[in-house]
């Protein structure tokens, strides 16, 4: 298992069978093996977790299927060629909120966000993935009481969906913008309520020093040495699973 940390929430993935990529919308990504089939994830329009430069891989890849929140909406405009459109869209899977969908190199299960589109679950041979998004316990400062309460229980009811499950690999959120008294909640929540291997944090703005700042942390010694410390882009982490 191969695991690249692109930016921000990207992650490529590339097991014995495919190739995972999640949330681009910029670095540099990898290049991938052609013979596997490339599946490229985006769980939601927001800017920072959705790029159209994502159909340019069709030029590359001639194994590969998007799958995409169904709150992004492909247009015509992101393609230069005069069949790019028309061509993309033999490609692409959409995708609501606690769904499955079974493919024949994996299943799929969604959930979700407290913010925007889905959360991914995906299992692969007995294998689990698992991708946030921006599911996440989003409390912030300038919350009312009754909008953190709401937020508390939409997270925590989405994620007590995965208990019990076993998780390879979990891709969270660590946003230092909700400062101390919030930034680890939900990885955290996460950590505690599932029995996950190897999570790997994202969403940090290009702040490294949160993950050791988190991983220093009392709240993070249950699972400290679950967390893997990101400290650049383009990092690799090979796991032997």
């Amino acid at each position: 298992m191969l695991i690249t940390y692109i930016h921000h929430s990207c992650f490529s993935v590339e097991t014995e069978q495919s190739v995972f990529l999640f949330d681009y919308y910029k670095g540099n990504i990898p290049t991938f093996p052609k013979e596997k089939h490339l599946f490229v994830f985006s769980s939601h329009s927001h800017q920072d977790h959705f790029n159209h430069d994502i159909f340019k891989l069709l030029n590359d890849y001639p194994q590969i299927t998007y799958i995409l929140s169904k709150d992004i909406h492909v247009r015509r405009s992101f393609f230069t060629e005069p069949d790019g459109f028309e061509n993309a869209k033999k490609h692409i899977i959409t995708i609501g909120k606690n769904e499955s969908l079974s493919l024949p190199a994996f299943t799929l299960e969604t959930f979700r966000s407290t913010d925007k589109g889905v959360a991914f679950l995906i299992t692969e041979k007995g294998r689990t993935l698992y991708h946030a998004g921006d599911l996440n316990w989003w409390l912030w400062n300038e919350d009312t009481p009754e909008e953190q309460q709401k937020m508390t229980k939409n997270f925590k009811d989405e994620i007590r969906k995965l208990g019990g499950r076993k998780i390879d690999f979990a891709f969270l959120v660590l946003d230092p913008r909700q400062e101390e008294e919030f930034y680890s909640l939900g990885f955290d929540f996460f950590m505690r309520n599932t029995d996950t291997a190897h999570a790997f944090p994202m969403h940090f703005w290009r702040d490294y020093s949160v993950i050791g700042k988190f991983k220093a942390s009392e709240e993070a010694i249950p699972y400290r040495d679950k967390i893997m410390e990101i400290t650049d882009e383009g990092q690799t982490f090979l796991i032997d699973d």
